[in-house]
């Protein structure tokens, strides 16, 4: 089998010509800067499709989560002084198996993140370790909740803790706009919320982000910290340290390009999914599990190898290794293969509690077992399910611009791995 000629990607932006046209609108009028009507009409289009009051445009996502995490952290804490956080020396439980870009802002604001464990049946954040968490530290009052792969978990169980311990939730709905939870979209359910345009997200404008509210005055703030917290002032004046964190004009031209088709995208990428859950259904692997009144926005596919079927895997912080063992396969293997056939892959999110800045953090299981700065995850002590998934896992190429005859391709290269 011979490589591919032209190279499958994790998942690449898919433009339409739309979003040319918003940019050259955005040239032609010279609105180049960080106001301008694709601003306007992205802010609208965001919130109506995400099922709020009020978007606030922003750079990119992390920057949204950062003015989240400033918001919640002056609600339940007061504003603090200049040259600290509003989460200043605060625990805050976020989820676990994720990208950094998650929980860095709380850090960005001096609180301590907390990570709690990952469910199995949704790879998102564990309801019944979040209440051990709260049983262990009932005085934390914020909950940082990511949404995996755009395959939401049990938001709805995590919102229903949040609100019997008098905690506030950011839901950091980067990689699900436009999935759902019982019928309600995702980006809708916390108290702050953040969705992402980054370059290989569902839609793109290469960069972006935007905070979503109910509360007008969140949103007014958020306009106002993210533009260097300028008073309505004849003159430069500031009260308060603010950000340069808006969305420029063109990045929101291709924004508001995307919107149109974003349920198209979600579409393809449910066929991808599907097209490798049916190719692989006699191979002894899982796809990212669907929890029941939930719809996916099939963002990226991905797989974990069963236990029995893995071979011998090592990594340290930079490097794997494995050893070839017949009718047994390991991400390392895949993705290397993968690779040489000039295809993407990766591995899933290694969970924050393993990364070398976050080791000596806490992090809960489900049993409510505690690892706080001690070895107990390595002699078995601690449930640890999000390094189980991480060993096992990894993201197909799941770009929507992939035929289905390339697919299958991957797909045989993909069987191929366990003979």
């Amino acid at each position: 089998m011979k490589p591919f000629k032209n190279k499958v990607w994790l998942s690449s932006p898919t433009m339409h010509g739309d979003e040319l046209k918003w940019m050259t609108d955005a040239y032609k009028k010279n609105w180049m800067s960080t106001v301008g009507e694709n601003i306007n009409e992205v802010e609208r289009i965001a919130a109506k499709k995400a099922e709020v009051k009020y978007a606030v445009a922003l750079c990119n996502c992390t920057s949204a989560l950062h003015l989240c995490c400033k918001f919640a952290g002056e609600k339940l804490y007061g504003k603090p002084m200049i040259g600290h956080g509003a989460l200043e020396g605060k625990r805050v439980f976020c989820s676990d198996m994720t990208f950094a870009a998650t929980l860095n802002p709380v850090v960005y604001e001096g609180g301590i993140p907390v990570f709690i464990d990952t469910e199995e049946e949704s790879w998102n954040m564990d309801p019944v370790a979040l209440e051990k968490a709260f049983e262990l530290y009932p005085d934390v009052k914020l909950v940082v909740y990511a949404e995996l792969y755009g395959f939401p978990g049990r938001i709805d169980l995590i919102i229903d803790i949040c609100k019997k311990h008098g905690a506030l939730l950011i839901e950091d709905a980067a990689e699900a706009m436009g999935a759902k939870v019982n019928n309600q979209e995702c980006g809708s359910y916390g108290d702050y919320s953040a969705i992402s345009y980054n370059g290989n997200k569902i839609i793109t404008g290469s960069s972006g982000g935007c905070l979503l509210t109910n509360d007008l005055e969140v949103a007014n703030k958020a306009r106002k910290w993210s533009t260097q917290a300028r008073e309505a002032a004849p003159w430069y004046q500031h009260e308060e340290v603010g950000y340069n964190y808006r969305m420029s004009n063109v990045i929101a031209g291709v924004v508001r390009g995307q919107y149109p088709y974003l349920e198209e995208h979600i579409s393809q990428k449910k066929a991808i999914y599907e097209r490798y859950k049916k190719g692989f259904k006699d191979l002894p692997i899982k796809m990212n599990p669907i929890v029941d009144n939930t719809v996916p926005n099939y963002w990226l596919s991905a797989m974990v190898i069963d236990k029995d079927y893995m071979c011998k895997q090592v990594r340290d912080d930079s490097h794997a290794l494995y050893i070839k063992e017949k009718g047994k396969t390991c991400p390392t293997e895949i993705l290397e293969t993968l690779a040489k056939y000039n295809a993407e892959g990766r591995p899933i999110w290694k969970p924050m509690h393993l990364q070398p800045m976050y080791r000596l953090n806490e992090f809960i299981g489900k049993d409510g077992s505690l690892r706080a700065k001690t070895n107990a995850y390595i002699d078995g002590s601690v449930t640890d399910i999000g390094l189980d998934i991480f060993e096992r896992g990894l993201c197909l190429p799941s770009d929507n611009k992939m035929t289905p005859e390339v697919q299958d391709k991957i797909i045989e290269i993909i069987r191929g791995c366990f003979k």
